[in-house]
Parts: structure tokens; C-alpha cells; sequence
């Protein structure tokens, strides 16, 4: 499907519609606003300032804003003020967007507006636990509606010429997992990815924490490669607290991420399979529900598999998380099957 039918298909849905949009500046939530503030009846967008998000974030957000023509409001929680969210752990994105979503859906509430997100096919993809807060309270996410990807989104954004943030990423997935999060580890955090950006002259760069020790990603690794900025870089960032500081030669970066790949069927050579793999588990009697409001389904708990048939075609979702996709006319045949299949999918916490 077309870029630009996918963007009819957005227009389409966020028409006449009153909406609030979780908004953070970045590239999904920037089309989602330009093209509500154009067709909507109604539309605001919301940023949460929860204590954890990069320099510059709010400024960037409010000023994208301005440029969308899009309402825009800020509200402030401070995150760290919650034990729950600070002990950090496995589902710390869950207690994140639980928090975050009650919020807006206070907002909501009191204006009568419909809460909706940046989600797109490709987080599908992505071990993201925070999405199932989207089926708990019904928020609505149109660019998984409409269809578009990572890429579409991009592609549309340079059609359009929307300027958008190219890090919103919340600081806290920059910390391992089950290791407390502190103003301390985020205010290092935030020093040592500003610093990084002025060497290396890259707008996104990601400075992860494991252990107290620095793991440095950056677009553009080659300003870095002298002794002389490496030395000023492990003498700076020890100067805050870590203890040892690494560079990530495979470097940051946006990576296409092919939605399905093609398996060829060893017995029949004249069958097209294609085949992704999520990870993440599945709840299998969830997303069989799911799944029977797009076609047929067949479903066993017990052996951890759903069948679907639609339009002739055939997807064999596994609880491991792998999604099998058979009678397809060719790639891009499997590609829209699995558009179509991935918003059905219910997760395991």
C-alpha cells in the first residue's frame, strides 16, 4: 500500500473526531497532530514531563507544536516519586504508560476528547510491554489503523516537510533492568548524551547505563576516533559517577527492519512462506478473540497455537511468538496479511 493511501487512510479515520494525542514531538506523534489539527473536530496535544526525558525535551515538543498548529499542553509528574517506577523493573514501560495514560485520560474526561497515540506497525515488532496498557484502556493508536510502518511514517514526514524530534526516547530505558533509578543516574545520563552530541555532532546518540558503566552509541563514530576526544570523553563522564566508559563501534541508528522474511518450504517447492518473529510470548486465547474479527480462527490454548484464515490466505500465530504467514501471493501479500494480523495480537505481561 501507497504512502499516500495510507495517509488518506489516516485523514480518513481522525476526521471530525474530537482527540487528545499523547504527544512528545517525535516523528509519530507530530503526523498524527499535523493531520488531526487539519481534519479533526477537536484536537489537543498533551506532554507528559515525568522527570525522566532528554534535555530539551518539553522545549522541543512545545515548539513543534507551535509549528503543527496543534493545542498543546504540558503537565508535569514527576516519576521518580513513585517506588514502583523507580525500582525499574522488567515492565517499568507498563507502570510508565499506566501512569502516563490515567493522566491524559483525566484530560480526556474533562473535555471530551478521544486518547489517542504514535504507535506504529513497526513497535508491533518491538518487546514494548507498554502497549498493553493501550488494549487495557482502549486508547486508540491511528497510524497502526491506517497502516503505516517506521519507514511510511518517515516517508510521509518528508512529504509534508514536518519538522519532528529525532530523540524523545525516555531516559529510563537507557538503565538496566532491576537497577534503581535515581535523579542521579538521569542527570548523568542527560550530561553525558549532551556531551556526546557537541564531540560527535550527531543529533541522536544513546548513552546506556549498565552497572554504573558507559556504553556510548552515536550516529557519527568516526569525530570520535581521536585519542585525544576519547581521553576528554572517559575523564568527563568518570567525573560523574561511572566507573568505566565503552564505545559501541556498531554505532546508533535507524535500521530497516523487514516486517516478514521469506522462508522457502523445503517439501513444496512451489509454496510461498514468509515468517516473522516476535519478542515477546503470546497469549494465545486473547489474540484467537481477536483474530475472529478478521476471519476464520482456529484455536488450541492447550498446543499454544491460533490459525487464521482470510482471504484465502493463512497465518499460524505460535505462543512463542513466531508468526507464520502461507498461501500469499509474494512479499508484499504477506507484508499487508501481517498489518492486518499484528493489531490483533495480545502479548503476556
Amino acid at each position: 500500500m501507497e504512502v499516500e493511501t495510507k495517509l488518506q487512510n489516516l485523514k480518513d479515520y481522525l476526521r471530525d473526531k474530537n482527540i487528545l494525542i499523547a504527544f512528545s514531538g517525535g516523528a509519530d506523534s507530530s503526523l498524527v497532530a499535523k493531520i488531526a489539527s487539519e481534519v479533526s473536530k477537536e484536537s489537543l496535544a498533551v506532554t507528559v514531563d515525568n522527570g525522566v526525558m532528554p534535555q530539551d525535551f518539553i522545549a522541543n515538543a512545545t515548539k513543534i507544536a507551535g509549528e503543527l498548529g496543534i493545542k498543546h499542553r504540558v503537565v508535569e509528574e514527576n516519576y521518580l516519586n513513585d517506588p514502583a517506577f523507580r525500582s525499574n523493573p522488567p515492565n517499568r514501560c507498563y507502570i510508565c504508560k499506566t501512569k502516563m495514560y490515567t493522566k491524559l485520560a483525566e484530560i480526556a474526561g474533562e473535555n471530551e476528547l478521544e486518547i489517542m497515540d504514535g504507535t506504529n506497525i513497526t513497535d508491533l515488532l518491538e518487546d514494548r510491554p507498554g502497549i498493553i496498557v493501550n488494549y487495557d484502556l482502549e486508547i486508540k493508536s491511528p497510524l497502526v489503523m491506517a497502516g503505516f510502518t517506521s519507514d511510511d511514517v518517515k516517508e510521509a514526514l518528508n512529504q509534508l516537510e514536518i519538522e519532528y524530534s529525532p530523540s524523545t526516547t525516555c531516559m529510563a530505558t537507557r538503565i538496566s533492568k532491576n537497577s534503581e533509578i535515581t535523579p542521579k543516574k538521569i542527570n548523568r545520563l542527560k550530561y553525558a548524551e549532551s556531551l556526546l552530541k557537541g564531540l560527535s555532532g550527531s543529533k541522536v546518540v544513546r548513552v546506556r547505563d549498565q552497572e554504573d558503566m558507559a556504553i556510548l552509541e552515536v550516529e557519527n563514530i568516526e569525530k570520535l576516533l581521536n585519542l585525544g576526544v576519547l581521553n576528554h570523553l572517559d575523564s568527563e563522564l568518570k567525573a560523574v559517577g561511572f566507573k568505566r566508559v565503552t564505545l559501541d563501534i556498531s554505532g546508533h541508528g535507524d535500521t530497516k527492519k523487514e516486517l516478514v522474511v521469506y522462508k522457502p518450504c523445503k517439501d513444496e517447492a512451489n509454496k510461498i512462506m514468509f515468517e516473522t518473529e516476535l519478542p515477546y510470548s503470546i497469549n494465545i486465547k486473547q489474540t484467537c478473540a481477536e483474530l475472529e474479527t478478521i476471519g476464520t480462527v482456529k484455536c488450541s490454548v492447550e498446543m499454544g497455537i491460533a490459525m487464521l484464515e482470510s482471504d484465502g490466505r493463512n497465518v499460524t500465530v505460535f505462543k512463542n511468538g513466531k508468526l507464520v504467514a502461507r498461501k500469499v501471493a509474494d512479499q508484499e501479500d504477506a507484508e499487508q496479511l501481517l498489518i492486518e494480523v499484528l493489531p490483533k495480537i495480545r502479548r503476556n505481561i
